[in-house]
C-alpha cells in the first residue's frame, strides 16, 4: 500500500484517511457486541499508523476499530499483529478497512477476521456446522471429488501444503469449481470438523489424475509416498515426522482415519488400475487395517484387484431415482459393499431443490436400507451451496453471509438419520393399481431415554392419497397406545422449494399418533414422506 499523501503538507489526506478494503465472501455479517479475531502481518520501513476497522459496505459507519502504530524500525520485518475487536451493533454486509493518514509504503500480508465464536472452537460458522450435527452424520468424505483432482494437477489439493500455520499455507487455484482458497480450510480442518461431528473421516485421495492430466504409473512413487505421509499425519504418534506437525497443530492424539478412497471415479482412466495397486499395496503395508475404496464397479474387484469398498455415483432425474430404489437388489452378496459417497437428483424438476427430488433421493435410500448388507455407507452430494456463488444446484444446505436454510433434501435426510446401527425388518406393500410407493421399517432406540421405536417410513412419489392398513408382526415387544409419533414432509406442490424467504415452506411436520397398535389404518398425503414412530412396550429382557 504506496500512501502519497499525509497528515500535514500540500497533500493532505482526506479525514478518513486513504486504504484499502475486503468485503470478504459478498459481505461480513458483523453482530453487536461478538468478538471478531484479527490477524494481520506488516512490514515498512517507514513509521506506520494504521487504523484497521469493521465498517457498513459503504465504508461511512464503523462498527468497531483499532489503531497499530510503531516507529520507523518496529516493522522492517514481517511482524504478525493479532487483537479483537467489539462491534457496537449489527450489520448483516459489513467490510474489513485498513487506512491511514501517513505517508509511505506498508506491505500486508495474511490479512483476516474471524469470529470469536466458532462451533467447539475450531472456526467453522456455528449455524451451518451445527445443521450438518443435526442430521447424526456418520461420515465425512473430504475434500470433494473434482476439488480433490483440479482441472490440473498444480491446482489439485495437495494435503501437505494445507497443514501448519496458515500463514504458511501456500493456498490454490480452485480452478475446479472457479476461486482461490486459502486452504485455511486444509487437511486439519477436515479432521478436525469430522472428529467434532463424531463422524468417521473418508479422504480422499489425489492418486496423479487430474480432469485432464494422468501421471503415469512408471512414475507414480513420490505421490504414493505423498499420500502415506498424510495418513501418518492423521493417526502417527507425536514422535513421527508428520504426527509431530499435527501435534504442533495442537492435536497430539490422533485421528481416527480407517477410511481412504483412491481418487475419484477414475476407473475409465488409461492409467488409474495400475497407479490404484501402488497406492493400495503401500497404504496396505503400513496401514493394513485401513479401508481403501476403489472407483471401479464391483465387477473389476478381485484378488488381483483388491479393495474394501467400491465407490458408487448417482446423478438422475426424480423418475429415474425414484425407480433405483430396487438398484442393489439383485447385487451379489459377497465381496466388498458399495460407498454410494454422491448421489442426487439433477435435472428440470431438481431446481434449486424441490419436494419431489427429495422424495424420489427418499425412495432411493429405503432401496439401500433394504440393501444395506451390500451397502455401507451414503452422502448427498454437494452439502453446502453459497447462494451468491451457485455453480450447481441443487444442494442441501444454502447460505449466505448470515442466513441459512434446508432444502426439502436435508429435511428429508432428518428420516434417516436414526438408521445407522438400528435393526432392519422386511416390509411388504400392497396397493392396487398404483405403484409410486415404496417403505421400509426399522427398530431404533433413543439415545435420550433408550426408549426403542418402530419406525416404518412410507414413501408416496405420485399425485394420489392412499389409505393403508398397517399390519405388524413377529416383534418380541408390542406396542404402547400412548407415545407414538408421526412426521410427514409434503407441501401444496412437488416443485416447491424453501428459500430465505421461506425457508421451512417444506419442512417436517410433527403430531402424536393416537391409539397406536399392531394393526391400524392410516392416511399419506400425495408427494409425501411419512414416518410412523411407534413406541415399543420395554423388552421383557432389558435392564433395569
Amino acid at each position: 500500500m504506496e500512501v502519497l499523501c499525509g497528515s500535514k503538507g500540500t497533500n493532505v489526506c482526506p479525514s478518513g484517511g486513504v486504504g484499502v478494503y475486503n468485503p470478504g465472501y459478498w459481505g461480513m455479517n458483523i453482530e453487536r457486541r461478538k468478538g471478531y479475531k484479527v490477524s494481520l502481518h506488516i512490514r515498512s520501513s517507514d513509521a506506520v499508523s494504521l487504523t484497521i476497522s469493521l465498517t457498513s459496505s459503504d465504508g461511512l459507519h464503523k462498527l468497531a476499530s483499532r489503531t497499530i502504530t510503531g516507529g520507523k524500525k518496529q516493522f522492517t520485518n514481517w511482524t504478525k499483529i493479532q487483537f479483537r475487536l467489539y462491534s457496537s451493533q449489527n450489520n448483516t454486509n459489513s467490510r474489513l478497512q485498513i487506512t491511514t493518514t501517513k505517508t509511505g509504503v506498508v506491505w500486508l500480508d495474511q490479512v483476516s477476521v474471524m469470529p470469536s465464536d466458532t462451533y467447539m472452537g475450531h472456526g467453522f460458522r456455528k449455524d451451518l456446522a451445527s445443521m450438518l450435527a443435526n442430521l447424526k452424520p456418520q461420515f465425512l468424505k473430504f475434500p470433494g471429488g473434482n476439488y480433490a483432482m483440479g482441472q490440473y494437477l498444480r491446482n489439485a489439493f495437495h494435503w501437505g501444503e494445507t497443514v501448519g500455520p496458515w500463514e504458511e499455507r501456500p493456498g490454490h487455484v480452485n480452478d475446479a469449481w472457479g476461486y482461490w482458497t486459502d486452504d485455511g480450510l486444509g487437511f486439519f480442518e477436515f479432521l478436525q470438523l469430522a472428529e467434532d461431528l463424531g463422524a468417521s473421516p473418508v479422504w480422499v485421495v489425489n492418486d496423479g489424475a487430474s480432469i485432464n492430466e494422468e501421471v503415469p504409473t512408471a512414475i507414480i512413487a513420490s505421490l504414493v509416498k505423498d499420500v502415506v505421509d498424510g495418513i501418518e499425519f492423521a493417526r502417527g504418534g507425536v514422535n513421527t515426522t508428520w504426527g509431530s506437525v499435527r501435534a504442533a497443530m495442537g492435536h497430539p492424539q490422533p485421528f481416527k482415519l480407517d477410511y481412504v478412497s483412491i481418487g475419484n471415479q477414475e476407473c475409465w482412466m488409461l492409467y488409474y488400475r495400475g497407479n490404484y495397486q501402488k497406492f493400495y499395496s503401500a497404504i496396505k503395508a503400513a496401514y493394513p487395517d485401513i479401508n481403501i475404496i476403489s472407483s471401479c464397479d464391483k465387477s473389476t474387484i478381485s484378488a488381483s484387484n483388491p479393495a474394501d469398498l467400491y465407490d458408487v455415483h448417482v446423478y438422475a432425474s426424480s423418475a429415474n431415482m425414484f425407480s433405483r430404489t430396487s438398484m442393489f437388489d439383485n447385487t451379489p452378496r459377497s465381496g466388498p459393499k458399495a460407498i454410494v459417497s454422491e448421489y442426487a437428483v439433477t435435472g428440470n424438476d431438481a431446481g434449486k431443490g424441490t419436494l419431489v427430488a427429495a422424495l424420489a433421493e427418499a425412495a432411493f435410500l429405503v432401496g439401500l436400507e433394504k440393501n444395506s448388507d451390500v451397502v455401507e455407507m451414503a452422502s448427498c452430494a454437494p452439502l453446502f451451496v453459497n447462494d451468491n456463488d451457485r455453480k450447481w444446484s441443487p444442494d442441501a444446505i444454502v447460505f449466505n453471509s448470515w442466513q441459512h436454510y434446508g432444502c426439502p433434501n436435508y429435511w428429508m435426510l432428518h428420516f434417516f438419520k436414526d438408521s445407522s446401527g438400528a435393526t432392519f425388518h422386511p416390509t411388504t406393500m400392497q396397493v392396487s393399481n398404483y405403484d409410486q410407493m415404496v417403505a421400509s421399517a426399522i427398530t431404533w432406540q433413543s439415545p435420550k431415554d433408550k426408549s426403542t421405536y418402530l419406525k416404518i417410513k412410507v414413501v408416496n412419489f405420485g399425485s394420489k392419497a392412499v389409505d393403508l392398513n398397517i399390519t405388524v408382526t413377529g416383534l418380541e415387544s408390542g406396542i404402547k397406545s400412548s407415545g407414538s409419533k408421526k412426521t410427514v414432509l409434503t407441501s401444496g406442490a412437488p416443485l416447491d422449494e424453501n428459500s430465505f424467504e421461506q425457508p421451512e415452506k417444506v419442512a417436517p411436520v410433527l403430531s402424536p399418533v393416537a391409539d397406536a397398535k399392531q394393526q391400524m389404518g392410516v392416511s399419506v398425503s400425495p408427494y409425501s414422506l411419512t414416518s410412523f414412530d411407534l413406541l415399543l412396550e420395554p423388552s421383557k429382557h432389558s435392564a433395569i
